[in-house]
């Protein structure tokens, strides 16, 4: 069913304005059926991340409310149709392909050509501008580019999963949460998704690769993980007693 002569003149120019492909994938096999499923997601577009390609569109200002259908083999699935037409936020995003240019343009000036996270060069066409605190929790920022951050696709998948799975994202919408949280702000955190753990994302280049190949040898001599086998060099070169 087309829904789309029931929709707004100025909702329908917001929805036809977003031009990346997953989200615009969404919102155009909304238009045209009325809603789309989770199965439509992965069987026919290929996206294995539903809630990422929902989260995609409503980071573009178009409201999408979650609802349940039958898949092909009898059980429930989720779907996704438009929400409240009034909350759809047409003035914040207009003109927003060109002002996300702007912000990763200045981001990439501010800090390099890297992933926030993992803080390797990339190419800048793969970084993705991601929020640092979810519009899930905290709306739509202001859009200053304090507020964003570069992501290389792992990085920005692996957040979208934590985020998903944190008890701030599902129910407690708490802002100071995430401000203290690694995916946010990686250079300053106290938790991540609300577990106290930390990490450390190491990456070995060019000459430095022999390094990690000595490490990995090592670590299949002593039959251990290479990460237990930096954990236990680290403790010792630092003197930490377990006991404290």
């Amino acid at each position: 069913m087309d829904d789309s002569q029931q929709l707004p003149d100025d909702f329908i120019q917001l929805c036809q304005s977003v031009t990346a492909k997953r989200p615009k994938t969404v919102i155009d096999h909304i238009l045209q059926y009325g809603f789309i499923t989770t199965e439509d997601l992965k069987e026919t577009y290929g996206y294995n991340h539903p809630p990422r390609a929902a989260r995609d569109v409503r980071e573009y200002g178009i409201p999408l409310e979650t609802f349940s259908v039958t898949g092909s083999d009898g059980r429930k699935i989720a779907a996704y149709r438009f929400g409240e037409i009034g909350k759809a936020r047409f003035s914040r995003l207009s003109g927003r392909t060109g002002l996300s240019k702007q912000i990763k343009d200045e981001l990439i000036r501010r800090y390099g050509c890297k992933c926030f996270i993992y803080l390797e060069e990339v190419n800048h066409r793969e970084l993705q501008i991601d929020h640092r605190i979810p519009f899930e929790v905290d709306g739509e920022p202001d859009l200053a580019p304090e507020n964003f951050m570069l992501l290389c696709g792992s990085a920005n998948r692996a957040k979208s999963w934590s985020c998903e799975h944190c008890e701030n994202w599902q129910s407690l919408k708490d802002k100071s949460i995430c401000r203290s949280c690694y995916w946010a702000y990686p250079e300053s955190y106290t938790h991540i998704g609300m577990r106290q753990v930390r990490r450390v994302d190491l990456l070995w280049e060019g000459a430095d690769v022999r390094v990690y190949e000595a490490l990995r040898q090592r670590a299949i001599s002593l039959e251990k993980e290479i990460s237990e086998l930096i954990k236990e060099i680290i403790d010792r070169e630092l003197g930490v007693d377990d006991s404290c």
